[in-house]
């Protein structure tokens, strides 16, 4: 399966669920603040432009281990991520109930989860070709920006376009979620994904969950 294809199916069933459409995921989001409109569009694109050295580092062919890539591909997730707000927006309301063991098991979990997909999708040897629109677009809803990116290979170089949202927080622009054909929201599937496990009202089902899927990524 080429490297193009495998991200796809990480984006759309990662989770074991297809992806479903969604016009933009900002409606689970709170809207961020008027000011960051303003802000230079380097700041804006330099954690998607992070994240895609960081992909390239760990599908070169001398990458090492899925624990080593691991250890190279975390720190830079932390960095770009808004993890806490991605995390918060795909639980939904129930969220606010949780106690605050809960919910840092899940925040752990969930971090090791989103590493671990990235780390399983793209493979030491792997010829994913990334670019970057270095202009980003206004969202449709509050201040967030958009930036519009395609992965690629040498046999496709246009490939996927796979956008990111991206919220001004105090500590820089953060990814709080990720586009699919520049609509499909992966907040959305988490969303829908997880409020199927949290049925029944038990947040360890949903940690168990995500450790099942870690887990299954490591052996890819």
């Amino acid at each position: 399966m080429t490297i193009m294809r495998r991200m796809t199916f990480s984006l759309s069933l990662a989770l074991g669920t297809v992806l479903a459409a969604a016009p933009v995921a900002l409606p689970l989001l709170p809207a961020a603040p008027a000011h960051a409109q303003s802000a230079p569009a380097t700041a804006i694109t330099a954690p998607v432009t992070a994240l895609y050295a960081a992909l390239g580092q760990i599908q070169a062919r001398n990458s090492g281990s899925f624990a080593q890539r691991t250890q190279t591909l975390a720190p830079v997730v932390d960095k770009v991520y808004d993890l806490a707000t991605v995390l918060r927006a795909s639980v939904g309301l129930r969220y606010a109930s949780f106690s605050d063991a809960d919910k840092q098991q899940l925040a752990d979990v969930f971090r090791q989860f989103t590493v671990a997909r990235y780390v399983s999708s793209f493979k030491p040897g792997g010829d994913a070709r990334f670019t970057i629109d270095p202009t980003p677009r206004p969202s449709p809803v509050g201040s967030d920006q958009i930036v519009t990116t395609h992965i690629g290979s040498a046999e496709d170089t246009d490939g996927t376009e796979i956008d990111y949202v991206m919220r001004s927080g105090p500590q820089g622009w953060r990814i709080v979620d990720v586009l699919l054909n520049a609509h499909i929201s992966q907040v959305a599937a988490q969303r829908s994904d997880f409020s199927a496990t949290l049925s029944s009202g038990n947040v360890q089902n949903l940690i168990a969950l995500l450790q099942k899927k870690v887990k299954a990524f490591s052996e890819d």
